[in-house]
């Protein structure tokens, strides 16, 4: 099957080696920083090998690690490529100046407008809807919108992530972007108001609370539901039967997605092989690695997905430009804090 998203418009620093790893810098070689960390992702790098000749070197680790170490490293980063989830980080990133900018009409053309940076040094790869889960035992009417997710009918039912985790964050930015402050800060204490339990744990442990009766509706991203789906996840997988979901905002301007994503490193030794890297991630045999590996969303529009991302239906995804999503982080947090959203 093809990508099911419809589209409206259709450590500290010191405990990093700050010394550059020996990479070789030669035009036969690409330095990637990754946070991704999935088997499959195998296939993804030794195909570009194959069609390029340019060996792919991997750091990989925490994406706040990796920032931390290019910083530290500084113009003698050997980075060409900096790889992560999330527009939060890919902005936390651009604003570090560890970034630059590409001009590449193969990405101009194959990754849509929303789901690049406005100044082109970062583009999103993979999507991932943050999306409504609940008992669909016990709740006759689940909420259909973000918004109705904070009205008093779910107080006591709701289980969520802390302010810090950065999906939350670019959740709350988007509706910043979409509705406005005041509507953001009303959403966030009424979500406050409706949790079942102090926020704790991840996605996941989201899911779970509904499988163990703790709270009845839960706000997670697509893949993590997919996995259990696909895989056995503790917890979770023998009651998928139990759950039920709801893709918001269908009726207005769509489901929230957030990205796994990447650009080009400001000090690339090697720059353009990096450009030659994010143009391949483009194609469709990379979009269909690249996503599978972790039962994301391809970015690319027609290209295949899991069957488990598959069993998830159709829907229709937010338009709303990511790149300006990314510059409301620091008034969602300062919401958060405000509200008293641990």
């Amino acid at each position: 099957m093809t990508s099911k998203i419809l589209r409206s418009t259709l450590v500290s620093v010191a405990a990093l080696s700050v010394a550059a790893p020996a990479l070789a810098q030669d035009n036969g070689e690409v330095n990637l920083y990754s946070s991704r960390h999935y088997d499959t992702d195998e296939r993804l790098y030794s195909e570009f090998e194959e069609q390029t000749g340019i060996t792919i070197n991997r750091i990989e680790g925490d994406a706040d690690e990796l920032i931390a170490r290019m910083e530290a490293e500084g113009e003698n980063s050997p980075a060409d490529v900096f790889l992560t989830v999330d527009t939060s980080r890919l902005e936390r990133a651009k604003d570090a100046g560890l970034l630059q900018a590409v001009d590449s009409d193969v990405l101009e053309e194959r990754i849509p407008d929303q789901y690049q940076d406005s100044d082109n040094q970062w583009f999103g790869f993979s999507l991932r809807g943050r999306i409504i889960f609940y008992d669909n035992e016990n709740v006759e009417n689940p909420p259909q919108t973000y918004m109705d997710l904070a009205s008093d009918e779910y107080e006591g039912m709701v289980c969520i992530r802390s302010s810090t985790n950065t999906y939350n964050q670019t959740l709350l930015a988007s509706i910043i972007e979409n509705q406005g402050e005041e509507a953001a800060r009303e959403w966030a204490q009424g979500i406050v108001d409706n949790m079942a339990r102090d926020p704790q744990g991840g996605d996941t442990d989201q899911l779970r609370g509904i499988v163990s009766g703790e709270c009845a509706i839960a706000v997670a991203n697509t893949y993590y539901f997919a996995r259990a789906i696909a895989s056995d996840v503790d917890g979770v997988s023998g009651s998928i039967d139990q759950i039920g979901w709801v893709f918001p905002n269908q009726d207005s301007n769509g489901a929230h997605v957030n990205l796994s994503g990447g650009g080009v490193a400001a000090n690339a030794p090697n720059r353009d092989n990096a450009v030659a890297f994010l143009e391949y991630l483009a194609s469709d045999s990379a979009q269909e690695y690249f996503a599978a590996g972790n039962n994301e969303y391809p970015a690319v529009d027609g290209v295949e997905t899991t069957e488990a991302v598959d069993e998830l239906g159709e829907f229709t995804a937010d338009d709303v430009d990511l790149s300006a999503v990314a510059k409301q982080l620091p008034t969602a947090q300062q919401i958060f804090n405000e509200v008293g959203w641990e």
